[in-house]
């Protein structure tokens, strides 16, 4: 790191150092041969977060070639079927959340002053973790004992019906559920957007005559179209690697997308990996693609700067419908479904009645009694904090090459692509690259901690290195360089100027990385072993084999995890923590 600061700060001119080739037969300087030993630290560097990230992806495509692995899953005449309700998934799912999250960022920057509070509550959904979000999805809406369904059908427009009117395990359900989820990630990203648009470009287009149609869609859309085609990014590839609400929502019809059909053979006997990787290699390149084409439009961002500071005025005016939607969508999003799975912990049983006067803590008794969830709940915390401990400093690493790096311009483009990679590839993917890479010697992991806390720090490189990048970018250079100018080491101007004044980034990071590996399913699902239970794959196995009371115990415990975290998060990295994201 002395080059890269170098790079920025004090010039060795400045110092009265001698260049290597100042005296012919004289030793090269101490501060040359330190440049190269950091320079070959960070070529080593490098190559250890390639390793993180491009191990698993190489093991999945070379895995994908082996013994007629792609004529053994696209041969499978149900593989067809599954690709079609991925691609359907898919485009339903981005449509309605791109609508929905561009609505309901719209609606935000147009609540009363007194109800500004309100625009955090599209976020609770993403707070809330998906599998405890679809199991009350499915105490809600499951066809006969549903407390939804319950209550629609003593409407008379169903009181005849013995089932329904809902039925939450069919793909229209499973698309709607996904397009809400994902709803909400649209929404951080446009209501951003928004909020920075200054209004004397709305208002000029509305003097001139242009309907408010015609100035959302050709003067609003286009000034947030760096948000837009982030938004758009990530709801196509949440969207293609989505897995909860497939795999909880499908079973009872056997509806598959690719995810869980890479899961079934994964769970088949015997297990066919050849086949798995095969379906999984499409969706690694189709995530990498986006990745880079997500850039490739976007470009230079300065153009879509709107406000130089001193006359930039919000957008729009007050209105109360905003806040009406706005509460609509957290009550179906996220107050239902944990209303829904706090009933069922709270009953004897589950049924379509609600009995509060027969409410018990047995079941969290019984739970809490259980060594296998007493183990996910450890499991999840330790593999957790072990994972923070380490993506944290590798984020700072990486975030000090990115800021600071410009003469190392080919290493620091390389490693921003390997930062960027996990973004794009779903959990299952990199769950099943992991579970291919680390199963086998040389390094034989799996059935270990290791190989959890490996894939959970690879999935959080991303976020570790983007929130303190922020925090670098905002630090400037004054500090470094005057800590140069006053003689200090590299070690000295990174310990004792650097660190501290990255404090409260290394709080927030890791308190939103908890938030996230507390959430964490897909990739646990496929890496997980009788030993290295977490809490999502537990819930998962009591959906499956156990009872919904336990079920119902576990996603409260889950979202009570979740909401520590979230409260860490706010505590340490500030009210603006999420958008930082």
């Amino acid at each position: 790191m002395n080059s890269l600061m170098q790079d920025h700060g004090v010039d060795e001119s400045d110092t009265g150092s001698v260049s290597p080739q100042g005296r012919a037969g004289q030793k090269p300087p101490r501060r040359f041969r330190a440049r190269h030993a950091w320079t070959i630290g960070l070529v080593l560097f490098v190559l250890f977060v390639g390793a993180l990230v491009v191990r698993p992806i190489y093991f999945i495509v070379d895995r994908s070639f082996l013994n007629d692995g792609y004529q053994t899953a696209f041969g499978d005449p149900f593989i067809w079927q599954a690709i079609w309700t991925t691609l359907v998934l898919t485009v339903a799912s981005v449509a309605l959340a791109l609508v929905l999250g561009t609505a309901l960022a719209w609606f935000a920057l147009r609540l009363p002053p007194r109800l500004r509070w309100m625009s955090t509550l599209p976020v609770l959904s993403i707070l809330l973790p998906s599998v405890a979000s679809i199991t009350g999805w499915i105490f809600l809406f499951s066809p006969r004992v549903g407390f939804a369904n319950t209550l629609l059908r003593e409407l008379p427009w169903w009181s005849d019906l013995s089932a329904g009117p809902i039925d939450v395990y069919t793909t229209p359900w499973i698309i709607l559920s996904t397009g809400l989820q994902i709803a909400a990630f649209v929404y951080l990203f446009m209501s951003a957007g928004f909020q920075g648009i200054n209004a004397d470009l709305i208002e000029a287009a509305e003097v001139s005559g242009s309907s408010k149609a015609e100035v959302f869609f050709r003067v609003t859309l286009p000034l947030v179209r760096p948000a837009f085609v982030y938004a758009t990014a990530t709801s196509i590839l949440l969207a293609l690697g989505q897995f909860t609400a497939p795999l909880l929502l499908g079973r009872n019809l056997s509806i598959e997308v690719i995810t869980t059909r890479i899961f079934r053979y994964l769970n088949s006997v015997p297990v066919d990996f050849n086949a798995a990787a095969a379906l999984g290699a499409p969706l690694v390149v189709i995530g990498i693609l986006i990745v880079f084409g997500q850039r490739a439009l976007l470009g230079n961002q300065s153009r879509f700067v709107t406000h130089g500071g001193k006359g930039f005025r919000p957008v729009g005016r007050s209105s109360l419908a905003g806040a009406f939607w706005i509460g609509a969508y957290t009550l179906f999003t996220a107050i239902l479904p944990l209303a829904a799975i706090t009933i069922v912990a709270l009953s004897p049983r589950w049924s379509a009645e609600i009995v509060p006067s027969s409410y018990t803590l047995e079941h969290f008794a019984d739970a809490l009694a259980t060594p296998a969830i007493l183990d996910s709940v450890q499991n999840s915390l330790v593999y957790s904090l072990v994972a923070i401990l380490i993506a944290t400093p590798i984020g700072f690493l990486c975030s000090a090459v990115l800021v600071y790096g410009r003469r190392f311009r080919p290493i620091q483009a390389i490693l921003d692509i390997f930062v960027a990679m996990p973004l794009g590839i779903p959990g299952t993917i990199f769950g099943l690259g992991f579970l291919l890479a680390y199963s086998s010697a040389p390094l034989n992991l799996y059935g270990t901690p290791w190989v959890v806390i490996a894939v959970y720090v690879t999935l959080m490189i991303p976020f570790a290195t983007r929130l303190q990048t922020s925090a670098m970018l905002s630090l400037g250079m004054q500090y470094i360089e005057a800590s140069q100018v006053a003689g200090a080491s590299i070690g000295r101007t990174t310990f004792h100027v650097l660190v501290p004044l990255m404090r409260t980034a290394f709080g927030g990071a890791a308190a939103l990385m908890f938030l996230l590996l507390s959430h964490e399913f897909a990739a646990s699902m496929l890496v997980r072993s009788p030993k290295t239970q977490v809490m999502g794959t537990q819930l998962y196995d009591e959906l499956e084999f156990g009872s919904y009371s336990r079920v119902a115990v576990i996603a409260v415990i889950m979202t009570v995890v979740s909401l520590v975290g979230l409260a860490f998060a706010f505590l340490l990295g500030g009210k603006g923590a999420l958008k930082r994201l």
